[in-house]
């Protein structure tokens, strides 16, 4: 799947911050994070013989410190030319509880192939979460769905492998200078794809559940022949009406 400009940007500043690094052994690698509204943060690690934090740790501290909220996407690179670098597994489990909506850049399959984008749940499979953790969560959305989605003609999702719940959430548009906008996500319901029927879809006009469906497969290119599929309801929370 080809990467977002905004994601790209996110790398590169990962990247870019990672080639003043090398001097001393403390610091080796960067890390770069954005938040909804688009901003950048970035931090470096901090190796000491009584541990230290890693890069993208401290990346995600400054956001906190600037108040960012919920982060989108997470990138870190090595210093000396080593690129893009795949999060431990300490990183991986703090990005699951606190940033759970989170894409994370890592390398690419292919050698010397471009970079790639995960969420964190993929990177994290059979996962613990951290039974008091809240983290606000995002659903989130191709920018062609703002007007849909704020005019509350669309209320309905369907996504692959997201893990989301009911309650508050930010319906993020992906790569646009639209805010997010709250929301309450009503209800997660479970179904394989071969099941979808305009019914659950709540389909109108000429709509088609092959068309849907191909345009799932179009958003997920990995998405299996039948797998399960979770049919999201939401509707703006009422600070937007």
């Amino acid at each position: 799947m080809d990467l977002y400009d905004s994601e790209l940007q996110v790398i590169a500043a990962a990247e870019a911050l990672a080639v003043r690094l090398g001097a001393t052994e403390s610091h080796t690698v960067a890390a770069a994070v954005m938040d909804t509204h688009g901003r950048i943060h970035t931090g470096v690690n901090v190796h000491h013989f009584t541990g230290g934090p890693c890069a993208e740790l401290v990346a995600i501290g400054n956001a906190a410190a600037a108040e960012a909220g919920p982060l989108v996407t997470i990138a870190a690179a090595g210093d000396g030319g080593r690129g893009l670098l795949f999060p431990c597994g300490r990183c991986r489990q703090v990005i699951l509880d606190l940033h759970p909506d989170a894409l994370v850049a890592i390398p690419g399959s292919a050698s010397a192939g471009p970079p790639e984008i995960a969420p964190i749940t993929a990177l994290l499979p059979h996962y613990y979460r951290q039974p008091e953790s809240a983290p606000q969560r995002l659903l989130r959305f191709h920018p062609r769905y703002y007007e849909a989605t704020t005019s509350a003609r669309k209320n309905l999702t369907v996504r692959w492998k997201e893990s989301h719940t009911p309650g508050p959430a930010l319906a993020y548009f992906e790569h646009t200078e639209h805010g997010p906008l709250p929301i309450d996500i009503n209800s997660v319901d479970t179904h394989r794809l071969s099941e979808l029927t305009p019914q659950i879809l709540q389909l109108k006009d000429r709509s088609s559940v092959e068309g849907y469906v191909a345009n799932l497969r179009d958003h997920y290119p990995t998405m299996p022949e039948d797998p399960e599929v979770d049919v999201v309801t939401f509707r703006l929370s009422a600070v937007n009406i």
